[in-house]
């Protein structure tokens, strides 16, 4: 079923200037997509967990390990600011 979109519309809500060709072209476009679309909506079935990713999914997180944390005076000594025990930096927002 043919669906009837108003490119000039989109055109201006995306803030484009396209020629009346252009405008032409991309309602050709956008129906061959939206005909494929509707095809692929229409197929019947449950997907596949196989099939559902062609290259399968692997973990690739490393091994967690416990190890000791820097120290916080050496880093703190580092820091342009501090104050504390803690990093200063400007305020993000002007309230």
């Amino acid at each position: 079923m043919p669906i009837e979109i108003d490119i000039a519309h989109l055109s201006r809500l995306a803030r484009l200037n396209l020629s009346d060709d252009e405008m032409d072209r991309y309602r050709s476009q956008l129906g061959v997509i939206l005909d494929h679309a509707a095809k692929v909506q229409s197929l019947e079935g449950e997907p596949e967990v196989e099939v559902s990713h062609p290259l399968g999914f692997v973990n690739a997180f490393r091994p967690d390990v416990v190890t000791a944390s820097l120290d916080r005076d050496e880093i703190l000594e580092q820091a342009p600011a501090s104050s504390e025990g803690y990093f200063v930096a400007p305020p993000a927002l002007d309230i």
